[in-house]
């Protein structure tokens, strides 16, 4: 895909963040992968990201990572492959060249490494990493890595390859300044965890779309929801927020990294043999497994 095809799918329709499968030492397991991406891809989801903050690209080594787009690229048919990319500037600018050559559509640049950085300095990683690939970047505004909206636009003047913006602050003043400030100059994905939790007012900020954690293991509930907030049908979202996010926030908000752990514990669940989270992420409780078991069961009752 070229840079304006992936920018128009980004912002096409509902987007999702696969599970990364372990087996059983710990080692990426490409055959289940491919599995759960070609389930998956039956759902009409505008892209996948391989790789990325569901995904545990932050436990995962750079190396691993083109093998994982790979395996995306083989089993999504014609569903777009978008890669986590990310750590300091000079592991990320490689990382995209090595992305690109796997075959990814596009790159997600996560967050830089630990220290707080001034906008100059921010604007200086996200440029080096659009220099060295052709592919179409989106930009990840979260933690250490937040854009101010001039900071952002200068990228967009500098960087003909920079198409995206996903949001994981919350921060609708900022977020409605960009939108103002770019307009459809990127396509813009709202990124909060369990972000159907956000997305009526993210839609209200410009947004046209969010990438859904939950689409990894109910994308026919994960799709519903989007459909109706789309189609302005806020009795619908109201219904399902309360039968099912809500719950589910329930049970992400026991543990820090269980906006990760409960994804793929529900993956599980449906059947993936996807395995444990890395360290530093812990899995859930048997109790914990029992009351997301429960939340499915519910789930797929209510359908």
């Amino acid at each position: 895909m070229d840079t304006q095809e992936i920018k128009s799918a980004l912002g096409g329709g509902l987007l999702s963040f696969p599970v990364t499968p372990f087996d059983s030492e710990g080692a990426f397991a490409p055959d289940v992968y491919a599995e759960h991406i070609e389930w998956l891809s039956g759902y009409n989801a505008s892209a996948l990201f391989a790789a990325g903050g569901t995904g545990e690209m932050f436990s995962l080594r750079p190396d691993e990572i083109p093998g994982i787009v790979r395996a995306a690229k083989s089993a999504s048919g014609n569903v777009p492959i978008v890669s986590g990319c990310g750590w300091g500037s000079a592991v990320a600018v490689d990382l995209a060249r090595e992305i690109e050559k796997a075959g990814a559509d596009g790159i997600l640049l996560l967050p830089h490494y630990l220290i707080d950085a001034p906008q100059e300095g921010l604007y200086a990683n996200v440029k080096a990493v659009c220099d060295a690939t052709g592919l179409g970047v989106t930009v990840y505004n979260r933690d250490n890595c937040v854009l101010e909206a001039d900071t952002l636009s200068r990228l967009a003047d500098d960087c003909p390859n920079l198409i995206g913006f996903k949001d994981g602050t919350g921060d609708l003043a900022l977020v409605r300044k960009i939108t103002a400030t770019l307009g459809d100059r990127l396509t813009y994905i709202g990124g909060m965890p369990t972000a159907e939790l956000f997305a009526e007012a993210y839609l209200g900020a410009g947004f046209t779309t969010y990438s859904s954690a939950v689409f990894n293991f109910v994308p026919g509930l994960a799709q519903e929801f989007y459909k109706a907030l789309r189609a302005e049908k806020r009795d619908v979202c109201g219904r399902i927020l309360n039968e099912f996010f809500f719950p589910f926030m329930d049970i992400r908000a026991r543990k820090p990294g269980y906006a990760v752990s409960a994804i793929k514990a529900g993956v599980r669940q449906q059947g993936f043999a996807v395995g444990k989270v890395r360290a530093p992420l812990t899995d859930l409780t048997g109790e914990e497994e029992e009351m997301l078991q429960d939340l499915i069961a519910q789930t797929k009752q209510a359908a």
